[in-house]
């Protein structure tokens, strides 16, 4: 006997995607457009105080580098997933690349701040049709059982984008200069969306998605409002704001800087340390893929108790007494911080399987959005802060509990919501799954 369930989510698709090897090559292809994309979004984070010093500019000026990114990045977000639900990924992928190469290469060869900020606002646009696509291409191409772990793998895939910010454009950063290390690296944008153009396809033969009968604002506003009102989608936005942002902003621009200036460190040994987050997030990611896989129950749990020990090794490192927090506390800082990734993926296993496959673009978009809005807000008050308190680190750090809290009293409000709709989900699909003969 088999069962077959059925109901509108489910006849949403013919069936389950088959997965396989040809799956995991498509998946490959449009992940490495992502992958190029975290490393223009990140470079940044190793080019900060060359940013300050070739721009002539403070500490407020250049988190307004990230910030504009960023405020594009979240912005973009829910256009970005309806593009993806109408258009298919390819298309988005591909315009995604595009935008993101030309605002790395106008960034290497800016003459002015003015001129630079238009070009990290071009990338963080380009950026911004990434991600969202590349969980789409999951969706269509594998199993709904492997959506966890295929939503962690893409993350480790981002985040080896920031190790290669980290290692390898930060060493051809201070050999061969800005325009050239910049420059160059936009190349890798050009080969990405060759691979693309070629390679790429928006799901298996047979796996079709149904087409939308109706594209006009009214259509857009009811897929926003739909997706809104599920609760895992809003739980799942506040759990992507609670976690993602601390490592976020470490790693994008505020790292470096605070390991060098506040802890004295070298910027050699900074560096490591901004690559020990990288391989954290990689390790730890894994990790959590397969638990969540295993036990749905451990979502929750798992992102609360990331955001839970983020804040206390923060606490603990800037409440340091002495003038420099030991480096076995660094060490362990940026060890936890390196979960704060893969417990931000978390928030997409709450606001998946609460809405249907037509729907899932918008969704993402909208659960993607909390965390960039979150590093934003930090971001700017960071910089703010600095300038303030004549660069007091301790002090500008602070902003980091304050977004943590809100972010945790959402989460601990609508965890019954979420619970209670998932749990009539389940009796609705037993009680909606007919039996046929083999």
């Amino acid at each position: 006997m088999n069962s077959r369930p059925v109901g509108s989510r489910s006849l949403s698709l013919p069936g389950d995607p088959p997965g396989g090897r040809r799956a995991v090559a498509v998946w490959c292809t449009g992940v490495s457009v992502y992958f190029v994309a975290v490393i223009f979004r990140t470079s940044l984070g190793v080019a900060g105080l060359d940013a300050a010093d070739r721009f002539q500019v403070g500490a407020s000026a250049l988190s307004t580098f990230s910030i504009l990114q960023l405020l594009v990045y979240a912005g973009m977000q829910i256009p970005v997933g309806l593009m993806v639900d109408r258009l298919g990924t390819k298309k988005v992928l591909g315009a995604g690349a595009v935008l993101f190469t030309a605002g790395q290469l106008g960034f290497a060869f800016a003459p002015s701040y003015g001129m630079a900020l238009a070009a990290r606002a071009l990338l963080g646009c380009g950026d911004a049709m990434t991600f969202i696509s590349v969980l789409r291409l999951g969706t269509r191409w594998f199993p709904a059982r492997r959506g966890p772990l295929i939503a962690q793998l893409a993350g480790l895939v981002g985040m080896a984008g920031n190790l290669v910010s980290t290692l390898v454009l930060a060493r051809l950063l201070h050999g061969v200069g800005w325009t050239a290390a910049f420059g160059g690296s936009a190349l890798a944008g050009a080969v990405a969306f060759v691979l693309l153009l070629l390679f790429l396809k928006d799901h298996p033969e047979g796996h079709e998605p149904q087409p939308f009968p109706h594209h006009g604002p009214a259509f857009v506003r009811r897929q926003i409002q739909a997706s809104w009102r599920e609760p895992g989608t809003r739980l799942g936005m506040w759990v992507h704001f609670t976690t993602q942002f601390p490592a976020m902003v470490f790693l994008l621009l505020w790292g470096l800087p605070f390991l060098v200036q506040a802890q004295g460190l070298s910027r050699a040994t900074a560096g490591e340390l901004l690559t020990l987050v990288v391989l954290s997030n990689m390790v730890v990611g894994l990790v959590y893929g397969q638990i969540i896989a295993r036990q749905h129950a451990a979502r929750l749990p798992l992102a609360l108790g990331t955001a839970g020990a983020t804040a206390v090794l923060w606490a603990v490192t800037l409440l340091f007494p002495g003038p420099h927090a030991p480096m076995w506390l660094l060490i362990v800082l940026c060890t936890v911080l390196g979960a704060c990734g893969p417990a931000s993926m978390i928030g997409f296993d709450f606001a998946r399987p609460a809405n249907p496959p037509e729907r899932q673009g918008t969704a993402s978009g909208i659960t993607n959005m909390g965390g960039f809005i979150a590093s934003m807000v930090t971001l700017l008050a960071i910089g703010v802060l600095l300038d303030a308190t004549g660069d007091d680190y301790a002090v500008a750090f602070c902003s980091v509990f304050v977004l943590q809290a809100l972010g945790v009293s959402q989460i601990l409000r609508l965890r019954g919501q979420v619970a209670r709709r998932e749990q009539e989900r389940l009796v609705a699909s037993r009680v909606e799954t007919v039996h046929v003969p083999a």
